[in-house]
C-alpha cells in the first residue's frame, strides 16, 4: 500500500498546474444557488468530470429544486464511500468589498502561503471537490483502480439548507444503502496549521418571530404612526422586546425557555477526555484576537470553555429590525417588529423539540400573537470516535506529517444527519489537508502552494488519496 500511495503522490505533484487549472474552470463557472445563477450548468459541468473519472453510471438525479449529481465508480472492491459534497455558492453581490473580480478565480501571492485562488466559491468548497476529483484521478491514472467503490452525491443547495436533499435520499437510499461510510471531503486546516477532523455536527433550528399590531390587536395595525401616540398607544416593538427578553437570563448566556436543556446529553467518558485534550492546545487569544473580542463569557477556565463550546446549545439573535431604520430621525410608534433567530442543537435535542418548547414558553406568558415562522432546520449527527473512516483520516494527516486534531463535531452545521441518521445511518466525516478564508465574504481564498505549517492543493488531494488507501487497509 505504502508504494502505491507513494507513486499516486508523486503523479499529484507531476502534474499540479493541470490539477489548479481545473479548479479554476470549476469555480468560474457560476453555482449561486440563493438566486439560480448558473447551478444547473455547474451541475452538467460536474457530472461530465464524473465520467471522466471512469464512473458507470452519472446521472443529474431531479428534484423539486436544484437536482444532486450522482455517480457510481465501481471498482469491484470490498469497501464502498459515499462521497457527499456540493457545487453551489453564495452570492456575489457585495462587489465593493472584493479586491479582485469574484469569479475570474485569479492566483494571487498571499504571504506566507504563496499562491491563492480568490474567487466565490473557493474554499467554500469547490477546490476541495476539485481537489478530491483530481485525488481519484491520479490514482486511476498510476493505479489503474481506486481500492474502494465510490458513490458521490453531489448536491447544489447546500447554501439553502440542504431544502430537497431529503427528496433525493428518500428517493435514492437503495442505492444509497449500498455505502460503507460517508466521506466529506474538505479542506479542514486552520491558518496556523492545525489540522482538524469533524465526525459530527451540532443541529440548527433558523426562526423568525413577529409581533405585529394587526395579530396583537393593540397598537398600529397597518403602518407606523407618529411616535407622539404612544402616550395612549400599545407598541409591538416594546411587546416583542420584552418577550424576547424571558428567553434568557440577563446575560444572555443561559437559556430561560422552559425545558430547553431537558433533553440535552451530557458529554460521554470519551468526550469529555476529547475536550481536555483539546483545551490543552486551544489557544483563546488567538480567537479573541480573529473575532476582536476582549473576553469570553464567565472568565471560565479553557477546559471549561472548551466544554461549552462543543457539547452546549444556543439560542442566538441573528437580527432585529422595526420602524426607521436610516439616517437621521424619523419618530414614529411602528406597527410590527421581527427577530431572526437561531438555537444550535446537540444531542439529543431536536429541532421540532425545541420549536414546541418556544412556542408554549411564550404562549405561557401571555404572547399567543407572536408569530413564530420557521426557517430551517437540521439534527445533529455524530460519528464514533473509533468508527474505522474517521480513523483512516486520522491515519491520513500522519502519513503526511500532520498531527489531526480531531474535534467532537462541527459546531456550525451541514447536512451530514441526513446520512447518519435514518434510513441509511452510515458513519460519516469530513476531513482533508489545505487551508482558506473568508467563505461567504469577499475575497474568500484557497491556498494553492502552501507554506508554514499549512499544506496546499497538492497536500489537500494527497490527504483525500491517503484517506482512500487507508481505509481500505482498516476494513480488510
Amino acid at each position: 500500500m505504502t508504494e502505491a500511495i507513494e507513486r499516486v503522490f508523486d503523479h499529484i505533484d507531476a502534474h499540479l498546474e493541470a490539477h489548479v487549472a481545473a479548479c479554476q474552470r470549476l469555480i468560474r463557472q457560476p453555482s449561486i444557488s440563493p438566486q439560480n445563477v448558473g447551478v444547473r450548468e455547474c451541475a452538467e459541468m460536474l457530472r461530465n468530470a464524473l465520467l471522466k473519472l471512469g464512473c458507470q453510471h452519472a446521472a443529474l438525479a431531479e428534484t423539486p429544486g436544484q437536482p444532486v449529481v450522482y455517480g457510481e465508480l465501481w471498482q469491484d472492491a470490498p469497501k464502498t464511500l459515499l462521497i457527499y459534497g456540493m457545487y453551489d455558492t453564495q452570492p456575489v453581490d457585495d462587489l465593493a468589498g472584493w479586491s479582485l473580480p469574484p469569479l475570474e478565480a485569479r492566483l494571487v501571492e498571499k504571504p506566507p502561503w504563496g499562491r491563492c485562488i480568490v474567487a466565490r466559491g473557493s474554499v467554500n468548497s469547490k477546490a476541495p471537490l476539485q481537489g478530491f476529483l483530481n485525488a481519484v484521478a491520479s490514482i486511476r491514472a498510476v493505479e489503474g483502480k481506486l481500492p474502494v467503490n465510490l458513490l458521490f452525491v453531489l448536491e447544489g443547495e447546500e447554501e439553502l439548507s440542504s431544502r430537497h436533499l431529503p427528496y433525493f435520499i428518500d428517493r435514492y437510499q437503495e442505492k444509497l444503502r449500498r455505502a460503507d461510510a460517508v466521506l466529506f471531503p474538505f479542506a479542514l486546516q486552520d491558518a496556523d496549521g492545525k489540522a482538524l477532523i469533524w465526525p459530527g455536527t451540532k443541529g440548527i433550528l433558523y426562526f423568525e418571530l413577529e409581533c405585529s399590531g394587526a395579530r396583537w390587536g393593540r397598537g398600529p395595525k397597518a403602518y407606523d404612526v407618529h411616535s407622539s401616540w404612544k402616550v395612549i398607544l400599545d407598541s409591538p416593538a416594546w411587546r416583542l422586546t420584552h418577550a424576547l427578553s424571558t428567553m434568557t437570563t440577563p446575560d444572555g448566556n443561559t437559556v430561560t425557555i422552559d425545558g430547553f436543556y431537558d433533553n440535552v446529553r451530557p458529554p460521554r467518558e470519551d468526550e469529555v477526555a476529547l475536550a481536555r485534550q483539546l483545551a490543552a492546545t486551544w489557544n483563546p487569544e488567538a480567537y479573541t484576537k480573529l473575532w476582536q473580542v476582549d473576553r469570553f463569557v464567565d472568565h471560565e477556565s479553557v477546559e471549561a470553555l472548551v466544554r461549552r463550546y462543543y457539547y452546549e446549545p444556543t439560542l442566538n439573535i441573528d437580527g432585529i429590525w422595526s420602524g426607521y431604520t436610516g439616517e437621521g430621525s424619523k419618530t414614529v410608534l411602528p406597527h410590527k417588529i421581527t427577530a431572526k433567530l437561531d438555537c444550535r442543537l446537540v444531542p439529543d435535542q431536536t429541532p421540532e423539540e425545541i420549536e414546541g418548547k418556544i412556542r408554549a414558553h411564550l404562549d405561557r406568558r401571555g404572547y399567543e400573537d407572536i408569530e413564530l415562522r420557521r426557517i430551517g432546520r437540521g439534527m445533529w449527527s455524530q460519528t464514533g470516535f473509533d468508527e474505522p473512516i474517521v480513523q483512516a483520516a486520522m491515519r491520513a494527516y500522519r502519513r503526511l506529517g500532520v498531527e489531526p486534531e480531531l474535534q467532537p463535531r462541527n459546531v456550525g452545521f451541514f447536512p451530514a444527519y441526513l446520512f447518519n441518521g435514518p434510513p441509511l445511518r452510515l458513519p460519516m466525516v469530513v476531513a482533508g489537508l489545505g487551508h482558506g478564508g473568508r467563505p461567504h465574504s469577499p475575497d474568500e481564498y484557497f491556498v494553492i502552494d502552501g507554506g508554514d505549517g499549512v499544506a496546499g492543493l497538492a497536500g489537500c488531494e494527497k490527504s483525500h488519496a491517503a484517506t482512500l488507501y487507508e481505509y481500505a487497509d482498516l476494513t480488510r
